[in-house]
């Protein structure tokens, strides 16, 4: 976990603070403290898989190869599989439907200049219908109730304008194809990290206001995940749900991320054939 969490909080594209004044406290404070946190939260989603994320991962690989007959690769930005610099690929999809530059923009940095890649995919038409297949099959299992919290990764709020405008688009457009009220649904951010401001509305602060406005009932979808993770499973699954619950609320549903749905496998056959 020291090992993931020193390359992560170490790529200047994550922590875009000085080097000599982030460096010190990185090493000095926060890699003595995070990791046994960051371990506790993992040791509640993990699975006999191993981190769901890398389970998922693997599985959409395997399925996607499957379906096209391609040779299909999957790597992890931080940590093992390591995207290998050298090599030469046919077409690169970072699976991050809304483009940042921590998040894309660090995978693109390991990539040759001439390769094929996919920069973003928020608003393409099968991620969304991928997106509204697996809300509505949760609300055919457990009932659709009144609000639906749509909860993306957040940004500190400086510089991160375009990929807040990418989130809100792909909410409108799943919103639209699910028919939802103006009133019926929300855009938050979630993940904060460190004490600058970030993307707002907070996700967790949302839901416990709306719990104590009498809120009963909320659903959450992760719609810039595609793979259930410490932060769709602990994070808005544990600890939100905790918050909201102890806030008053009664029922707290998680829609889960795409995984291995046929719709999401169908939309990455189309990213991956471009």
């Amino acid at each position: 976990m020291r090992r993931y969490l020193a390359e992560f909080l170490s790529d200047p594209r994550v922590i875009a603070l000085p080097r000599w004044f982030w460096l010190p406290i990185l090493h000095g404070i926060v890699l003595n403290l995070r990791p046994a946190r960051s371990a506790e939260k993992y040791a509640l989603i993990w699975t006999a898989e191993g981190s769901p994320l890398s389970v998922h991962t693997a599985r959409q690989a395997k399925l996607l190869s499957e379906k096209t007959g391609l040779r299909v690769e999957f790597a992890m930005r931080y940590g093992e599989p390591a995207i290998d610099p050298v090599r030469q690929f046919d077409r690169v999809v970072p699976l991050y439907p809304q483009y940042s530059d921590s998040a894309t923009g660090s995978v693109l940095d390991l990539l040759p200049r001439n390769a094929s890649f996919v920069k973003d995919f928020h608003d393409h038409p099968a991620y969304i219908e991928a997106l509204s297949a697996n809300v509505r099959r949760h609300w055919q299992r457990h009932g659709d109730g009144p609000m639906l919290v749509m909860s993306f990764h957040g940004l500190p709020k400086r510089g991160a304008e375009a990929y807040a405008t990418q989130c809100r688009t792909t909410a409108t457009l799943l919103a639209d194809r699910l028919r939802l009220n103006e009133g019926a649904w929300r855009v938050t951010f979630q993940s904060r990290f460190g004490f600058a401001e970030w993307l707002q509305p907070y996700t967790q602060a949302t839901l416990v206001a709306m719990a104590k406005a009498g809120t009963k009932r909320v659903d959450v979808v992760c719609p810039g995940f595609v793979s259930d993770c410490l932060e769709t499973l602990e994070e808005i699954g544990i600890a939100a749900r905790k918050a909201f619950l102890a806030a008053g609320g009664r029922e707290f549903h998680v829609v889960p991320c795409l995984n291995e749905s046929p719709e999401w496998i169908a939309a990455l056959e189309r990213l991956a054939l471009g």
